[in-house]
């Protein structure tokens, strides 16, 4: 042992039930899961545990969901959570919160004996993700074929789930535009069942599709690191279409060049959707030969500067925009084809860059010579006829923001660290993360205040979620007690009201 001269204090283990929580603010998400019905949905759509013993679907998912809040990254996480004693006393009693006696009773033989746990161990969670892989996909790859296995049942009940959360949340503040952001991202990985990516590293390559006005992930497909990531997106659209609620009466669509697909196009246009009819898309397009073509006939005088905020002042980015005359050859034999607007957006490159291997270099986006100078070009296709700089800005707005919020999967919750070799597993695993930043998105939006809607994790973990506190059992009653004069204190008890008078709405 370490004498007490060298350092100024010592650790010791507190033998005794001290009924310490370093999560103290961690259970008002509780109380909001439990409001908005996410448990309910769970049980309702997952059916996984159907034989009435040991863990339920709702106790597995959410024990995952509160580890992605509290920051743990791996299952074996689920310790530090199991060893906070006051935030499982009161994880126990909410658990069996509303039940009726003979409810309580019935999970209660779930157990051949005692239930110790708060939550499960790492080696239940294993064997839990282990149920939504399906083994008799993996024999339908073939060697150098991009393939996605079919979801399994559990699988699909975890979209079914988070359809339903978006249900409750449509309910609680309604919202009738869908601008649906679709964009994939790699998450690297050293499993060795995983593909190499485009970029040269094992991988696995989710396609997100992100409902901006919501702040939440509508649906998300697990693939492969070697699928491309306009592999079957009209598909995918499709999907995400489903998942919208009621009330959603207008559907716009962005991406990148992986959705320049004319399927994909022709199926917005052609309002083939009958639900949404016609929806309104900008896309980023492929600057082909053809293309670069066109933008060369594109007179000077109609090259417009691309304007960005600095400041509250609208300045010149340095970019220029201009209306392309172009029909791609995939759409110019026919007379019925679509007639999309294609928009060039040029930027002349730095000098610095022009002064390395200048005619050999090869750089990582397209270039074109124009009147004696070096763009960068790049093009968007679209079937909207907002004013080109309107329509720039708002294409835009997806870039900055599906950066974020890939980076807030994998490094602020838990997308980042895949469990398992299982494809089914780890897809598992990367849809429960999906319903934690769903959880927190709706908090943020519904109890915190807008305030807070722009806040990552790091902030709220520092100012709500890892807050120190004493959990007391008195008179059948369970308080969480903070020091004195703590500055949450106040704020925890908003909190709190808001959550009882959301879910006072909601039975009324």
């Amino acid at each position: 042992m370490m004498p007490q001269g060298i350092l100024p204090f010592k650790y010791e283990m507190d033998l005794g039930e001290s009924g310490l929580t370093g999560l103290g603010g961690l259970l008002t998400y509780l109380d909001f899961a439990q409001v908005m019905g996410l448990s309910r949905a769970v049980e309702e759509h997952v059916g996984v545990r159907t034989k009435g013993q040991g863990w339920t679907d709702s106790e597995m998912v959410m024990s995952l969901v509160l580890l992605n809040l509290a920051g743990g990254e791996c299952v074996e996480d689920l310790k530090k959570i199991e060893s906070d004693e006051g935030f499982c006393k009161v994880l126990r009693r909410s658990q069996m919160h509303g039940m009726s006696r003979q409810q309580r009773r019935a999970m209660e033989r779930r157990w051949r004996k005692e239930k110790r746990r708060s939550v499960p161990s790492a080696s239940s969670v294993f064997r839990y993700l282990g149920a939504f892989h399906d083994e008799g996909q993996e024999g339908n790859r073939e060697l150098g074929k991009a393939f996605i296995p079919m979801p399994n049942a559990p699988l699909r009940g975890l979209v079914r789930t988070n359809a339903a959360f978006l249900r409750r949340m449509q309910k609680a503040d309604s919202e009738e535009r869908a601008t649906l952001d679709m964009d994939a991202t790699l998450v690297e990985t050293e499993k060795g069942e995983a593909f190499f990516c485009y970029e040269g590293y094992k991988a696995y390559q989710p396609l997100n599709t992100w409902w901006a006005e919501r702040g939440m992930v509508l649906h998300t497909e697990f693939r492969d690191g070697n699928v491309p990531a306009g592999y079957e997106q009209l598909r995918v659209l499709k999907e995400a279409l489903e998942c919208l609620p009621e009330g959603v009466k207008k559907v716009r669509m962005r991406s990148d060049t992986a959705g320049y697909q004319h399927d994909l196009l022709r199926y917005c246009e052609g309002g083939e959707n009958e639900r949404f009819g016609r929806i309104e898309f900008a896309v980023g397009c492929d600057v082909t030969k053809e293309f670069k073509k066109a933008v060369m006939e594109v007179e000077e005088r109609q090259w417009h500067p691309v304007l960005k905020k600095v400041g509250g002042d609208w300045v010149e980015s340095g970019r220029q925009w201009a209306e392309v005359c172009f029909v791609p050859n995939a759409i110019g034999h026919s007379k019925k084809g679509c007639e999309y607007r294609y928009i060039a957006i040029r930027e002349r490159m730095q000098e610095q860059l022009l002064l390395v291997d200048e005619g050999e270099r090869e750089y990582p986006f397209p270039t074109m010579m124009i009147e004696k100078a070096k763009y960068k070009v790049f093009g968007i296709v679209t079937n909207m006829d907002w004013d080109g700089q309107e329509l720039l800005r708002w294409f835009y707005e997806r870039c900055g923001k599906s950066e974020e919020v890939h980076s807030v999967m994998k490094e602020d919750l838990s997308g980042g660290k895949l469990p398992s070799g299982e494809f089914g597993a780890n897809a598992a695993w990367w849809w429960i993360m999906v319903l934690a930043l769903n959880l927190n998105a709706a908090m943020k939006r519904l109890i915190l205040g807008k305030d807070w809607v722009s806040k990552r994790m790091k902030a709220i973990r520092f100012s709500l979620i890892n807050l120190p506190a004493r959990v007391l059992e008195r008179s059948r009653q369970v308080y969480v007690r903070l020091s004195k004069g703590h500055p949450s204190f106040q704020w925890l008890l908003q909190i709190r009201a808001r959550i009882a008078a959301l879910a006072f709405e909601s039975s009324g």
